[in-house]
């Protein structure tokens, strides 16, 4: 399946001062010629200044491609990229945009997302069902993003050395508990919660993430990650406060309907079909 939210005309966070060139689905796989694309270049100016981003490509810089370089995962879920003219190629295939855009690194910039869920109830705590598909009703915690406005699963980018498991736990806490503004003693309670709930978890998806960012030469992966509450004991009746990168947090009731940030909605159908949950 093509990649299509990294196909739109304008880049995102730019005004609509950036444009890509339009890619039909076609001409999407870089094995099909296509001698006349020649895209634009865009990197974000203040990307370059940030400590945690890779320098422009030039031929004093030597990252090691498709591999651990140092304390950063170079390497892609996808399997071994393509090096052409220095530059890494997105697995998959053409966006209509070359540079970095506004992601940190060259070639795969690696996430985790924690898709947190429980049984939506009624008032005697009774699992409710969808009156037309008497199929029980799915929730998981979802963030509003401070960007584009979207809502999304709270995830966020996996730190040079940092286990795909602690990014989990701390992106939860910043951007659905707000822990950053919380006071210690709240804050530790909250870590000693998510600590123990976060120790059951089942891998959903580990791979390529069509987000709106990507360009030719640097793209999105993720770990996603369901963490699900039975009971709706524990983090299903934990206070939600929205933090960090988002604006809004809430339980949001899982259908077809769905409008989720890049492939988010593809993440939570996987969690569906865990559950036989109502879609």
């Amino acid at each position: 399946m093509f990649h299509r939210k990294c196909r739109s005309h304008f880049y995102p966070r730019t005004n609509d001062t950036v444009s890509r060139v339009l890619v039909p689905d076609e001409k999407v796989p870089w094995h099909i010629k296509w001698e006349e694309y020649n895209p634009a270049t865009f990197t974000a100016s203040h990307i370059e200044r940030q400590p945690w981003a890779d320098p422009a490509i030039t031929d004093n810089f030597h990252p090691q491609w498709n591999k651990v370089d140092g304390n950063i995962n170079r390497k892609s879920y996808m399997g071994v990229y393509q090096i052409v003219d220095l530059f890494p190629l997105n697995p998959a295939g053409r966006t209509g945009l070359k540079g970095r855009g506004v992601l940190g690194r060259w070639g795969p910039n690696h996430a985790a997302d924690p898709i947190v869920t429980r049984w939506k109830r009624d008032e005697s705590l009774n699992v409710d069902l969808n009156p037309v598909t008497k199929m029980p009703i799915l929730q998981f915690v979802a963030i509003q993003r401070r960007d584009t406005g979207e809502w999304a699963i709270p995830g966020g980018m996996v730190d040079p050395g940092e286990m795909i498991t602690s990014t989990l736990k701390r992106e939860f806490m910043e951007e659905a508990l707000n822990t950053l503004e919380s006071d210690s003693a709240e804050r530790e309670k909250s870590k000693a919660m998510i600590d123990k709930f976060f120790d059951e978890g089942e891998e959903i998806y580990r791979g390529y993430v069509d987000d709106p960012r990507n360009t030719d030469n640097a793209w999105m992966e993720t770990v996603a990650v369901n963490f699900h509450d039975d009971s709706g004991t524990s983090v299903g009746l934990f206070p939600l406060c929205a933090g960090d990168d988002a604006v809004n947090v809430r339980w949001m009731d899982i259908s077809r309907d769905l409008k989720l940030y890049a492939s988010h909605s593809d993440f939570i159908a996987k969690v569906v079909a865990k559950y036989n949950s109502h879609w």
